[in-house]
């Protein structure tokens, strides 16, 4: 049998992603109840207020109208907020409201939730995110992006089967839990296969890729808004200028390790020196970030930040991940032995996920960040006799979860932002989204080549520390909440997340793949060398 057409098989690509999308049209279209549409409108991102400067940015506050402002003024509150999940936990207080809002979003009989509904949206996410994950898979991409574009296109700017984060329905927040285990679950994956002697051995390079990668974005966006002055947008009544400066080069800090970590375990990459050191450095840099964030939103509260409260910060989110880890170390080993002896079904499994989701509780309860505790978690029992079995059952379990954590960085995509002609299109707000995605580039690539290790990729380590994902969702989140940013603002930083987020696959892949062309080269060249000194007999 001959072999098959290239062009055929192109064809058969394209037809998984059609075949993927006939399923889920048809999925939507007869299994969703009448009436799932009504929060579509409530479901458009922030974002799409930006052609409305004058008007307040309520479309997309996370708290409510009377306590913005005492949210604002309490920096550990800030930093427990930020740091208590990264699939949408800004907003979470978002859904603490009326019960009307509550009856909105479940549309269930005598105003509960609508359990069907629920479950033909999450049947919607995970098919949609498989479909369009093997579609890109055969076209050479990672999943990952099938899984983002998912949430796109069934968030509220195109299909508006799921409702952004600031909707507060029942819905939003059946996602925004299933989001936050499917990071804690991925982190924990992450965290199982991690050599923490090798994490260590790279220390001093994460560390430094870590901070530069937040010193020179947060400077970078602070100096272009504060000498700049881009004009989009009305500046918000009665916050200082240069605050709203300040909140713009902190939303371009942090990196999303979710999504760094899901791109490099798609590319078989998890184990590269890069792999370990873009590891590192991303947890680093979210606890740096969370800190930040802290102080960022103590001034805009006016509370008084120092020397001391600053440190005292730093000490807390480092110093729970180095406890989490000795102690863990110390006491997961005779845990898991013991559990291991027991007879019921699944405990095993149960024992170690509900370990994971506890340390990540205890560290979001510190004021560290939740997905920090489930990694230290998974660094913690991958030292212990259990470490395959473990592995070997929590991977279906992260099949189901993680998709969704992905799905939901994709829903508040504004598709709109990027189309003339609709109401959502401003070249302003295009232009100021477009320089702040050049400095979010520039400055974590930059923070990549201060690594000096001749055998490390320094391009696909700065790559590896562009993607901003939901971490830059919930900042500028934060900052719309508390009045610091216009929703035209909102929207030129969503922009920057939105670009940043979907780059980075698509570049690490191509990176790594001339890395290993070029070193296949060398080595058939050293072969090559090899072989004429040896001298004939």
């Amino acid at each position: 049998m001959s072999a098959m057409d290239p062009r055929n098989a192109d064809v058969g690509k394209l037809a998984t992603l059609v075949a993927g999308a006939a399923v889920l049209a048809v999925l939507l279209g007869t299994g969703l109840p009448d009436g799932t549409g009504v929060e579509t409108a409530a479901a458009a991102p922030a974002s799409t207020a930006a052609a409305s400067a004058e008007a307040p940015p309520g479309p997309a506050t996370p708290a409510t109208d009377g306590n913005r402002q005492q949210e604002a003024s309490d920096s550990a509150a800030a930093g427990q907020q930020e740091g208590g999940g990264h699939g949408g936990a800004a907003q979470q207080e978002s859904g603490h409201g009326s019960s009307a809002q509550q009856q909105e979003g479940g549309g269930g009989h005598g105003g509960g939730p609508d359990i069907p509904r629920i479950f033909l949206v999450l049947i919607s996410a995970l098919l949609l995110a498989k479909f369009l994950g093997e579609g890109f898979e055969r076209l050479g991409q990672p999943a990952v992006l099938g899984e983002l574009l998912a949430g796109v296109i069934l968030g509220g700017s195109v299909l508006g089967v799921i409702p952004g984060p600031e909707a507060g329905t029942t819905l939003v927040h059946v996602m925004e839990v299933l989001a936050e285990i499917g990071v804690a679950i991925l982190l924990f994956e992450i965290g199982l296969e991690t050599d923490l002697k090798e994490m260590f051995r790279v220390g001093g390079s994460a560390t430094a890729v870590a901070l530069i990668g937040v010193v020179l974005p947060a400077g970078l966006g602070f100096a272009y808004w504060y000498y700049f002055d881009p004009q989009i947008g009305a500046h918000p009544a009665g916050i200082e200028f240069w605050m709203v400066a300040i909140f713009v080069g902190a939303t371009l800090t942090a990196t999303s390790v979710g999504i760094t970590a899901r791109v490099l375990t798609d590319l078989d990459q998890l184990h590269t020196p890069e792999a370990r050191v873009i590891i590192g450095a991303a947890v680093i840099d979210d606890v740096l970030g969370i800190v930040l964030l802290s102080i960022v939103a103590g001034l805009v509260g006016g509370a008084a930040v120092t020397v001391m409260s600053v440190a005292q910060n730093i000490v807390v989110a480092f110093g729970f991940l180095i406890a989490a880890v000795v102690i863990g170390n110390w006491a997961a080993p005779y845990l898991f032995d013991v559990v291991d002896k027991m007879r019921v079904r699944g405990v095993l499994l149960v024992t170690a996920l509900s370990f994971a989701l506890l340390v990540g509780a205890l560290a979001a309860m510190v004021g560290s960040a939740m997905i920090i505790g489930a990694f230290a978690a998974g660094i913690v029992l991958s030292s212990t006799n259990q470490f395959d079995t473990v592995v070997e059952r929590v991977e279906p379990v992260a099949d189901i979860f993680t998709p969704i954590f992905f799905v939901w960085v994709g829903v508040p995509v504004n598709v709109a932002l990027f189309i003339p002609g609709t109401e959502d299109f401003s070249t302003g707000v295009l232009a100021v989204g477009g320089i702040l995605t050049l400095i979010a580039v520039v400055s974590k690539v930059v923070a990549g080549y201060s690594v000096r290790d001749p055998d490390v990729s320094s391009s696909a380590i700065g790559m590896g520390m562009v993607p901003r994902g939901e971490v830059g969702l919930i900042f500028a989140s934060i900052g719309l909440s508390t009045g610091v940013l216009s929703s035209a603002v909102y929207s030129a930083i969503l922009i920057m997340v939105i670009v940043t987020t979907f780059m980075a696959p698509p570049f690490l892949k191509v990176i790594f793949a001339n890395k290993a062309e070029t070193e296949a080269a060398a080595a058939e060249a050293a072969e090559a060398a090899s072989e004429t000194d040896i001298p004939e007999v």
